[in-house]
């Protein structure tokens, strides 16, 4: 016959008096079992990448003046931001904001302990700021096949392939890359985006 011990247990933080001893050592088992089940594997830190100078200013209608566009990046450069992407190493024929890309990453006074990647799309951005005295690049693919076509001429296949000759080829010369992608919530043409296919870009 089971006996009931004077004792309580604690079950997720209620406290349930008078169980038997089977019954405690279960639930202690069980408490142990899901606290470890249930336990988020966060990681340990994160890093923020601040995209405002880049992917902030690329939309906006009117000319932004170089001079702007490296006292933004100055000034955020101050706040205790460790990485702020600079600009974008595109063709000035697709996104005439970027066009003074050179000017505005050579004219930055780079802060020792900040990063300053530049975004670059294919192999002859990648030169292009490689001869600029780029350090750090980011490359991009896109969950969304419509927006991969609209935003980089190019489907999400074929914008792998562009992208891993461009990480073979900066890796190879000491240049730091980091990868995103985007529309990993949703696309302005497509609507919402499933998580497969995130998972699988």
């Amino acid at each position: 016959m089971l006996r009931r011990v004077s004792s309580s247990v604690s079950v997720f933080g209620l406290s349930l008096p008078g169980k038997t001893r089977s019954q405690v050592q279960l639930i202690a088992v069980l408490n142990n079992a899901l606290s470890t089940i249930n336990r988020p594997k966060y990681p340990e830190r994160v890093r923020i990448v601040e995209g405002g100078p880049r992917d902030g200013l690329q939309n906006e209608p009117q000319s932004v003046p170089t001079a702007t566009k490296v006292e933004m990046i100055e000034r955020l450069s101050r706040t205790g931001l460790k990485t702020v992407e600079a600009t974008s190493f595109v063709s000035p024929k697709w996104v005439p904001q970027m066009s003074d890309h050179k000017e505005v990453f050579n004219s930055i006074d780079k802060k020792s302990g900040i990063r300053y990647p530049v975004l670059v799309p294919n192999v002859i951005g990648l030169e292009a700021a490689i001869a600029a005295g780029v350090k750090e690049i980011a490359v991009f693919g896109s969950a969304s096949e419509t927006f991969s076509r609209r935003n980089i001429n190019a489907t999400i296949e074929e914008s792998i392939k562009r992208f891993r000759e461009v990480t073979e080829i900066a890796l190879a010369r000491g240049i730091r890359v980091r990868g995103y992608v985007s529309c990993v919530c949703g696309c302005p043409y497509e609507g919402p985006v499933s998580p497969k296919q995130v998972l699988k870009v």
